[in-house]
């Protein structure tokens, strides 16, 4: 069977409900995994994700801030929630799909929202950025987000940061703004080798192209200006690698009314 997975960080759930009902409406994910939905559990909107299909979900919310969910077409064996950093701060969810969902062998997808990390990329200046670099330490190290020998696992999110050159628009004008700096860019290839990770989205799309899958509400013309960078992402494990059917970045997204600065990312796998 195809899986079709959607990953997009939709920067509050309930205030854009009608552009993320008008996505499926035309991409008809099987599983859409929210970041930044800023909603506690119980004032989630299912009752309008059930309408457009979407009877299993798997939340990890609070009021105001972060907040994750995966949302599926398809039931779950298994859901597990991990804090980071020694926080509650409501950035991780995992689900297993298999044999509920008549999957003869399992695949593990992990919806992750890494910290922004502010605007100062000094830890001994801003918490914030601290935080980030300590999470990022983390995921290394975190065997929970690591693929486990022929383990059929996704794992994607937005993980604010753009590792490459042409994940930006000018690597020598963003080598000192977060989400770009070296050190980021560093821990966060050492995170995703540590996982046994492949980057699925730059093996389909190699450099020197351009990938972008956010731009700034800065821009008073984020269309024409085009100074994006990659903060999304798709990881999959070797076992799911070779599966993959296609990619697409709804960039048309970032152009509807009120809009996420984030665009969805969708990948269609044979599982």
């Amino acid at each position: 069977m195809q899986l079709k997975v959607t990953t997009w960080n939709v920067n509050s759930v309930r205030f854009r409900i009608d552009l993320v009902a008008k996505f499926i409406k035309a991409a008809r994910p099987d599983i859409l995994c929210l970041q930044e939905t800023k909603c506690p559990d119980d004032a989630f909107p299912m009752k309008r994700f059930r309408r457009l299909g979407y009877e299993h979900a798997a939340l990890n919310g609070q009021k105001g801030h972060h907040g994750v969910a995966i949302l599926s077409r398809l039931p779950f064996d298994a859901v597990t929630v991990r804090g980071f950093c020694g926080k509650t701060d409501c950035r991780h969810v995992t689900v297993v799909l298999g044999e509920k969902a008549k999957l003869k062998d399992p695949v593990t997808l992990h919806n992750l929202y890494v910290p922004a990390g502010g605007d100062i990329p000094d830890p001994a200046a801003n918490p914030k950025f601290g935080h980030k670099l300590s999470f990022l330490d983390e995921m290394r190290e975190c065997v929970d987000v690591h693929v486990k020998g022929r383990e059929r696992a996704i794992l994607v999110g937005d993980l604010n940061v753009a590792p490459l050159e042409h994940d930006v628009w000018s690597h020598r004008q963003l080598l000192d703004v977060v989400s770009h700096t070296p050190v980021e860019c560093e821990k966060f290839v050492a995170a995703r080798n540590a996982g046994g990770w492949i980057d699925i989205m730059r093996e389909l799309v190699p450099e020197p192209a351009k990938l972008y899958t956010w731009w700034s509400y800065r821009s008073p013309d984020w269309k024409a200006a085009d100074k994006g960078r990659r903060l999304d992402h798709v990881w999959l494990a070797p076992a799911l690698a070779e599966r993959v059917k296609t990619l697409k970045i709804a960039k048309e997204a970032r152009g509807w009314e009120a809009p996420s600065d984030h665009v969805p990312v969708t990948a269609t796998l044979d599982v």
